[in-house]
């Protein structure tokens, strides 16, 4: 039986590592088939010609006959070696040469105890490889995971560097993180400290860096979470439909082609339908143009309202339960998630009808009001204040506020990235430079969400207003 392998973070699910920080199309990660790039293609084969080998020797087992990894100026890839067919089968990687919490040596884990997670297991599963170098059996596969200057997920930036992305709710996801990580360290610092003799004097950073490697690059499987050697090699296209899939029958992960491939084609997966807020944060790239991007905005009950807890009370009690969204990210009920509005002249569909909901329990201004919409709720679906309100006017000032704050958000979005200045600055080069495009991309995407939103709420008004003139 095939099964998904995609697993499921603390706080998010964890596709696959992704070493590119570009989305190409196809025809611009082929070889080229010039002398130049020709000699680079056959170096960058020759460094790593002696992994896969070692992997099937290990495996006892062929892993791959169409494909072989290569290096572009974006990262670790795999190729086409041979012509490969939709629907072809071109990996499988025994369960027997991943890495998973089970891999964690007997005495280290009963020290751990049950409270432990598996990321964190694995983690440290890592960290022992990497302490034991040349000596350990996994070397050719952990020497061979990124160090941490190669790692840009935004639990790797600093203060100043984050600051470049605080309008966005991704600032505030990063700094729950970096402290979930950190007190995932407390907790197990005793048990490393106890094994010095093989893990020495394990700091947070190097604990940050083999936590950032297991949440993305880990997959699910029967073992909790596994690092899959070989497989986390592949990228990601959005529009791909492929994926990693595990067969508990047979014991090992695989890879079907969903479209044909011709040698020297990169071959891509699909992670997920993720925002750059959640690419960034579990992968450190982003896409400059991602259609499943998204913004998190919170809104709540003023102090100085009147009705203030009459309102909480009506919301707590109609209020939907926290859902969890594709990327992880929670809506509740002052929590909300704006999605790309396609039309300005549609139904509004990505501005979700809780927020609106919101908006009009949080526009109105008497008990009379608030008592009308929740019997509005109690002869409906339970569900408070879904339906346009009876009085237009309170109608159009509900939708004028959400609109209101929607400036406010986009007035914050564009101070933001005209401070990051041009994205072509001879004068900022390096890591700095990576990490503000990357910024820069997180913004842009959000910001054309939220003026998608603004849009719509204008029509909306426009409309409303000039149907309650005709009245």
């Amino acid at each position: 039986m095939l099964l998904s392998a995609r697993n499921t973070k603390p706080w998010r699910s964890l596709p696959p590592f992704f070493a590119l920080f570009r989305c190409l199309r196809r025809a611009e990660l082929k070889f080229s088939t010039s002398s130049s790039s020709a000699k680079t293609s056959l170096y960058l084969h020759e460094v790593y010609d002696d992994f896969l080998p070692w992997l099937e020797q290990k495996a006892g087992a062929e892993i791959s006959s169409v494909l072989s990894i290569g290096k572009s100026a974006y990262g670790r890839s795999l190729y086409a070696s041979k012509p490969i067919q939709t629907g072809d089968c071109i990996l499988k990687v025994p369960y027997s040469v991943q890495l998973a919490p089970e891999n964690l040596l007997p005495a280290i884990n009963y020290f751990l105890g049950d409270g432990v997670g598996n990321v964190a297991k694995l983690a440290i599963v890592i960290l022992v490889e990497q302490k034991l170098g040349q000596d350990s059996e996994w070397a050719p596969y952990v020497s061979r995971l990124p160090q941490p200057e190669e790692m840009h997920s935004t639990v790797f930036w600093s203060h100043d560097e984050l600051e470049m992305i605080r309008p966005s709710f991704l600032y505030q996801e990063t700094i729950k993180q970096k402290a979930q990580i950190e007190k995932e360290f407390l907790a197990n610092r005793p048990a490393l400290r106890y094994f010095s003799n093989v893990l020495g004097d394990v700091t947070l950073k190097e604990f940050r860096h083999a936590y950032g490697l297991v949440t993305s690059r880990a997959w699910h499987s029967t073992q909790g979470v596994s690092m899959i050697p070989f497989a986390d090699f592949l990228n990601h296209d959005g529009i791909s439909e492929a994926d990693v899939l595990s067969d508990e029958g047979k014991k090992h992960s695989e890879v079907i082609a969903d479209r044909n491939y011709a040698p020297g084609d990169q071959v891509l997966i699909r992670y997920g339908k993720f925002s750059n807020a959640t690419l960034l944060l579990d992968f450190g790239f982003t896409l400059p143009y991602n259609i499943y991007d998204q913004v998190q905005v919170e809104l709540s009950i003023p102090h100085h309202d009147q009705l203030r807890a009459m309102k909480l009370e009506l919301l707590r009690r109609h209020c939907t339960p926290t859902i969890k969204d594709v990327n992880g990210f929670s809506s509740s009920e002052n929590m909300f998630t704006i999605k790309k509005v396609r039309s300005a002249n549609g139904k509004g569909r990505g501005i979700p009808l809780s927020l609106r909901a919101f908006a009009r329990v949080l526009c109105s201004t008497s008990a009379a009001e608030l008592d009308d919409l929740a019997m509005e709720a109690a002869q409906n679906d339970g569900r408070l204040a879904r339906y346009p309100l009876k009085n237009r006017s309170r109608e159009i000032l509900a939708h004028q506020f959400l609109l209101s704050r929607i400036t406010e958000f986009i007035e914050k979005y564009s101070a933001c990235i005209e401070s990051l200045g041009s994205s072509d600055s001879p004068c900022i080069f390096g890591q700095l430079a990576l990490r503000r495009q990357l910024a820069r991309d997180l913004l842009v995407g959000e910001l054309r969400v939220l003026k998608s939103a603004s849009a719509w709420l204008k029509n909306y008004c426009a409309t409303s207003a000039e149907i309650q003139e005709k009245q």
